[in-house]
This record gives C-alpha cells, sequence and structure tokens, in this order.
C-alpha cells in the first residue's frame, strides 16, 4: 500500500513537471507563460499562498486543496524557469528542503534531545541563525536576510524580533505607548504642514510602533489586521443588507445612518 502510493505520488510529480514544461516549451508552448520571468511570477506566488491561509481559516477544505495545488505549481514555475537557466530544477528544490527539514529537527532525526515546543523554537532558531552565518558574505548584519518581499507588517515584525534578540528593544508595552504617542503627535503635525511625503513617513512609524506593541502582546500583526479587516466587512455588509430593506444603498443614506447601524451591528455582535 505505502508503495502505490509512493508510486502514485513520483507519477503525479512527474506529470507536474512535465505539464510545466510543455507550457513553457518555445516552440509550441503557452505564449503568457512563455513571457514570464521571476519577478512578475512573484506575486502569483504570494497571493496564491495568501488564498491557501484563506481556505484554511473558512475551513473550506475543498478549496484548501485546490489552492495548495496552485502553489505547488507555483514551485514547478519557479523551478522550471531556473532549470531553463541551468541554475536548479524540481528535484533540487525538494532535495535540499528534505536536507534542511532533517538537519532542523536533530530531535527527530538525530540524538538531540528536545522535549517542549518552546526548546523547538529556540532550537530552530539558533540553526536558522547558524546557517545565516554561513550564507552570509559581505553583509553581517542581524537584519541581512529579512526578506525584502514580505508584506510590510510582517517584515517590520521580524525585522524588530531580529533587533530585539541583541538587546535593541522597549522595555514593555508602557514605553511602546509613549513611543506611539510621540508618534501620533509627530503625525499631527505633519498633517498641519500639508507635507505629503512627511504624513508618509510618520503614518509609517506610527504603524512601525503598533507593530512592536503588537510583538510584544504575542500577537501576529499581520493576523490582528486581517481579524480587524474581516469585522469591518461584515459590519460594511450588514449596513448595505440593512439599507436595502429600506430600499436604500449607502450612496444615498447619510454618515449618521450608517454610523447608527455600525453600532447596531456591534451591538448584535457583528
Amino acid at each position: 500500500m505505502i508503495c502505490d502510493k509512493s508510486e502514485k505520488l513520483a507519477r503525479a510529480l512527474h506529470k507536474q513537471i512535465e505539464i510545466m514544461a510543455r507550457l513553457r516549451a518555445p516552440e509550441n508552448g503557452c505564449p503568457w507563460d512563455l513571457e514570464q520571468d521571476f519577478d512578475t511570477i512573484a506575486p502569483f506566488t504570494i497571493e496564491e499562498a495568501y488564498e491557501v491561509a484563506d481556505a484554511i481559516k473558512k475551513r473550506d477544505f475543498a478549496a484548501l486543496k485546490e489552492e495548495l495545488g496552485d502553489l505547488v505549481f507555483q514551485v514547478a514555475f519557479h523551478s522550471r524557469m531556473a532549470e531553463e537557466a541551468e541554475l536548479f530544477d524540481f528535484v533540487d528544490v525538494v532535495e535540499a528542503l528534505n536536507r534542511k527539514m532533517v538537519a532542523r529537527h536533530e530531535h527527530v532525526f538525530g540524538d538531540n534531545q528536545i522535549a517542549t515546543p518552546e526548546a523547538v523554537l529556540v532550537n530552530w532558531e539558533n540553526l536558522k541563525a547558524e546557517e545565516r552565518a554561513a550564507k552570509l558574505k559581505t553583509d553581517n548584519s542581524i537584519l541581512a536576510d529579512v526578506a525584502i518581499a514580505l508584506p510590510a507588517l510582517s517584515r517590520a515584525w521580524k525585522l524588530s524580533k531580529r533587533a530585539a534578540r541583541v538587546g535593541f528593544d522597549w522595555t514593555g508595552p508602557e514605553a511602546i505607548f509613549e513611543k506611539l504617542n510621540e508618534e501620533v503627535n509627530e503625525t499631527k503635525e505633519a498633517i498641519e504642514s500639508n507635507n505629503f511625503l512627511h504624513i508618509q513617513e510618520e503614518i509609517g512609524d506610527c504603524l512601525f510602533v503598533l507593530v512592536n506593541l503588537a510583538r510584544k502582546c504575542d500577537i501576529d500583526p499581520e493576523n490582528a489586521l486581517r481579524l480587524a479587516n474581516d469585522k469591518f466587512e461584515k459590519r460594511f455588509r450588514f449596513i448595505e443588507t440593512e439599507l436595502a430593506k429600506l430600499c436604500k444603498s449607502p450612496q444615498n443614506s447619510t454618515i449618521d445612518e450608517m454610523e447608527g447601524l455600525w453600532l447596531k451591528a456591534k451591538m448584535e455582535g457583528n
């Protein structure tokens, strides 16, 4: 049975590699696929990862199966382009992943004894730090490999977390609140000066401080904002539904009417 499943998996992956090669075939491939490169495909890769997260949040496992497949396709796409450039191929990607997972789980595949999830995370971070040290050539900053393409909130969280490891951090939430008040006041001043670039900078500073507050509270800022987005969408849809019952829409309603319905949605737990 295990052998049959392994063979089925091998056939499926081989078929995916064949499909990708066919799509990129210069003579008779897909014109759109042939035009793409790493930079143009990267946004789709990020989008597919978010769609996986969305399917998980909705507990839509049929969609999750589909979205995971789309994510595998992204791996195949990048791997194919890399193979064409004689950099690496799909097999190299999987083999490198396998080596890394075994190396980072010494407590499973080796003799290292780690008893708790917390200790596993500490060991994981230590191993990643060693890997970073081995990779670094000209840039030896502790921030060197924090990916630039991460969502801004996630990157802010990672940057501040890295800096905190070497003691560059606020002592606690109260100190962060003081900094936030300072940044809010500076934002007000920037708005009064009507300087777009200064306003943008100060709002960015406020967001960065809030990310640090989330980090201090062990909150993922991306997830926190995602929940806030969901709440806003749910309440605004409630407003639209209630207005529709009155044969109205947001466009021909007053802000007071919509505010009243917003409070009603909030009171009803939406």
